[in-house]
């Protein structure tokens, strides 16, 4: 689901498509969904920039054959809970930072997330514990209890702000940010992007939506290039263990993009990546 659909479907065009009326690209690359410095578009991105050069990116992240505009931001945190130690025969001397979780899971309970539209799309926030660490051992009070959280956010808040209010959310703990990755607006109203969006929707009925999640649709966004994802595979199952692709959405994703590419409805020529 996540993404050899997608992946047949690249293989497919480079394959079938012999007389394009758009320039286009084709990339294949590793490490997208781990550490963003081993991320295979960031390599290329670093040192052959002009290979990613073009008036619109299709990533074929899965999204059930349908346009979804943009991406969330994405940033993790450690949110530190300060304890006393103590043995625990004598816990009432210690100040235990694992119950003292307890205030933190409950902030987590009842935040309330956003839902904010964006240019005909609503993208929608997310704050997740994700992780818990604490203990010393099996006789001690522990005096520190660490919960890592995730934060997904709309395009419209920057990476600066996105910190700035999980910061506030957990005020006064201690909260180190560990990893952050930025969203990207819609961007339809681009011409290139606009004239996909005309070919999707007008062959499979489907309006666009936001793309819950973060994909390098962000890192086109970055270079000033529009970017849309569409691919097979319902995002909802992306990550589980009963994910699948349904052949149809393969089937979909490869008439839509051939249309696009071979110029088989009204359109004007751009270089597509």
């Amino acid at each position: 689901c996540d993404m050899k659909g997608g992946v047949a479907v690249l293989l497919r065009l480079a394959a079938a498509v012999r007389d394009p009326t758009h320039d286009y690209t084709v990339i294949l690359y590793d490490n997208e969904e781990v550490d963003a410095a081993l991320n295979g578009l960031g390599r290329l991105a670093r040192h052959d920039p002009g290979a990613l050069a073009g008036d619109l990116a299709v990533l074929l992240e899965p999204t059930a054959a349908r346009v979804e505009a943009g991406c969330q931001g994405s940033l993790r945190v450690d949110v530190r809970v300060p304890g006393r130690r103590a043995h625990t025969a004598r816990a009432w001397l210690g100040d235990n930072a694992i119950h003292r979780c307890a205030e933190v899971l409950s902030t987590l309970s009842s935040h309330v997330s956003r839902r904010v539209p964006l240019d005909g799309v609503e993208y929608r926030e997310g704050l997740s514990a994700v992780r818990i660490a604490g203990g010393v051992a099996g006789n001690v009070v522990p005096d520190e209890c660490v919960v890592s959280v995730n934060f997904r956010f709309a395009p419209d808040r920057s990476e600066e702000q996105a910190l700035a209010h999980v910061r506030a959310v957990f005020a006064p703990y201690d909260v180190a940010l560990t990893d952050s990755a930025p969203g990207a607006r819609p961007g339809l109203g681009a011409p290139a992007a606009a004239e996909f969006v005309s070919v999707a929707v007008g062959m499979t009925g489907q309006e666009p939506v936001a793309k819950y999640g973060w994909t390098d649709v962000a890192r086109f966004a970055a270079l000033g290039i529009p970017a849309v994802n569409f691919g097979p595979g319902d995002p909802n199952l992306a990550h589980t263990r009963e994910e699948y692709v349904a052949v149809g959405e393969i089937s979909t994703c490869e008439v839509v993009l051939l249309a696009y590419l071979t110029g088989a409805h009204p359109t004007r020529t751009h270089r597509a990546r």
